[in-house]
């Protein structure tokens, strides 16, 4: 069984909206990246604890803060990261999930990513030892352009990292932008290490974002196998099914109830099940 989340900032930057839309897909929890035009880390405590009782009224939870931690040049103060990092397991708290969202570092253009292959493990791993001691963990996904953008670099940091402290994220489009066959090169090395997914597909050769299903992500297959082997986290739909806007709400309403229904789609093919989003805090 799993459970399904959103990037709820897709649909809207005015809460309400997104409450609404969530609510008439049926999605019942948001991985929390922006409100109002302002991202999750720059919010207070009053308007966390605000935006949890508006949640809950709708019967919507969290499962994830959705921080930029990682996404972070190589030679910038990593002090910050770390003060981030605390700050991001307090939002955790708050709003009552277990996973905060973080990166492997920016890799400067050009550079061969070995040559900044041991700074950024030693980043990532700081970045878990904080979570080690709390009932929150670093939830690390794959994105273009950083240190962990392959499947054997995921792979190298999942292995270099050995931490209670950081699990994986496995977003099938990010691998198939970086020209990686998601299955192949990344599911079958990193999958026991994954413990949440960002949902959304993307067509080989041309980088375009499609509903899950639609693309080369082999979002039926890698799922399938998933959930036959037990995982019965979350799927947090990430559709970016307008890329070309340059804001967050870039999918509005509309298209985000399209992406809901391929990845229902999805689940009905692969017999996967739905359950109950956990309550709020």
């Amino acid at each position: 069984m799993v459970t399904l989340s959103a990037f709820a900032d897709e649909i809207s930057p005015d809460f309400d909206v997104q409450l609404d839309t969530l609510k008439e897909n049926r999605v019942g929890c948001i991985e929390l990246r922006g409100v109002g035009g302002k991202n999750v880390m720059q919010l207070s405590d009053e308007e966390l604890k605000d935006l949890v009782a508006r949640a809950a009224d709708h019967g919507v939870g969290f499962s994830s803060v959705g921080s930029p931690i990682g996404k972070f040049p190589l030679d910038g103060d990593f002090n910050e990261e770390i003060e981030r990092m605390k700050r991001a397991v307090e939002i955790a708290h708050i709003i009552g999930c277990r996973y905060v969202r973080v990166f492997s570092y920016f890799i400067p253009e050009g550079d061969d990513p070995a040559r900044h292959r041991d700074q950024c493990v030693v980043q990532v791993a700081k970045l878990a030892e904080i979570c080690e001691l709390t009932n929150v963990q670093c939830a690390l996904e794959n994105e273009s352009h950083i240190y962990g953008d392959t499947g054997d670099r995921m792979l190298d940091l999942f292995q270099s990292v050995q931490s209670p402290g950081l699990v994986g994220v496995f977003d099938p489009a990010n691998f198939v932008v970086c020209g990686e066959r998601p299955y192949e090169d990344c599911w079958r090395k990193i999958k026991s290490r994954i413990a949440y997914f960002h949902i959304k597909d993307a067509v080989r050769g041309t980088g375009k974002i499609v509903p899950s299903g639609q693309g080369d992500g082999d979002v039926a297959q890698i799922l399938g196998e998933a959930t036959r082997e037990g995982f019965d986290g979350f799927l947090s739909l990430e559709p970016h099914l307008q890329v070309a806007a340059a804001s967050y709400g870039v999918t509005g309403p509309e298209l985000f109830g399209t992406a809901v229904r391929a990845l229902r789609d999805v689940l009905k093919e692969i017999g996967a099940t739905e359950k109950k989003a956990p309550p709020a805090p």
